[in-house]
């Protein structure tokens, strides 16, 4: 194994031709028509089928069913589209295609030296303006009223509601197995903070443990939300969503970790 050699995936649906002479690795999902520059995760074992509801963890199934058993390098990262790993000094910067080779993160930091994983800077989902916790959330208001009057109240359970469809998350936990099921369902009710975009960067070996408990949970909420039936944007990708909540959870039980800058950049 080359020691400390970072390896650094971007998941994409549409071609990124100023990111192609950069360090990441691309990986092309869905149905766009692909050059050889980028990953093919439509061949041997894959879930190129349902990428619409799968995301980016399209490639993450390919890359762990595919790559991860003959992986040389000490860390791999994964990232998307439009949100990439930048220099920790880079965080402070607006950055565009025009300058991201200045800033994307490129080799391992000294940092991570006792670490096996780091997830992205976290997000707060909590101040959702009341007109639209109305709108959306009134299931959840008439449950608990105090929702409209303190921001620490709106959760990541409450946001998922609002979102993602009332209850699917609650449906979602009950089929997950029963070592993390209680905690897994107290922490999306007390927290309103999460790591998300399903990025990280990991040692190997924790990415196996992650993926091997992540499709399997995924797997078993298909016999729930199917696939016909998942309409609109925010609903049809139930099942990336799902990981999303579930990674920051997963990887502070299981792993050691730090959080890393991270920037969106808007095409």
């Amino acid at each position: 194994m080359s020691y400390k050699k970072i390896k650094l995936f971007c998941v994409t649906d549409k071609p990124l031709p100023k990111l192609e002479n950069t360090n990441l690795i691309l990986a092309g999902v869905g149905k766009y028509n692909f050059t050889s520059k980028y990953i093919d995760t439509s061949t041997k074992i894959n879930i190129f089928n349902k990428e619409e509801y799968y995301s980016e963890l399209t490639f993450h199934y390919w890359y762990w069913k595919n790559l991860l058993n003959s992986e040389d390098c000490e860390w791999i990262g994964f990232c998307q589209k439009r949100r990439f790993w930048i220099n920790k000094n880079s965080a402070s910067i607006n950055i565009n295609y025009r300058n991201i080779n200045e800033h994307l993160l490129t080799e391992f930091d000294k940092s991570w030296e006792n670490l096996n994983s780091i997830l992205c800077d976290p997000i707060n989902i909590s101040g959702a303006k009341k007109i639209k916790l109305i709108k959306r959330g009134w299931r959840n208001i008439i449950s608990n009223p105090s929702l409209l009057f303190g921001k620490d109240k709106e959760t990541i359970k409450v946001h998922f509601d609002m979102h993602h469809g009332h209850g699917n998350l609650n449906k979602a936990i009950s089929l997950l197995d029963e070592k993390d099921r209680k905690e897994f369902k107290k922490y999306v009710n007390t927290f309103n903070i999460y790591h998300p975009h399903i990025m990280f960067i990991a040692k190997p070996e924790i990415i196996e443990k992650w993926f091997s408990t992540l499709f399997p949970w995924l797997e078993r909420c298909e016999e729930i939300f199917g696939f016909k039936n998942l309409v609109g944007y925010d609903t049809k990708r139930i099942y990336a969503y799902l990981a999303e909540r579930y990674l920051s959870f997963w990887f502070k039980k299981y792993a050691k970790f730090q959080t890393s800058p991270w920037a969106f950049i808007n095409h």
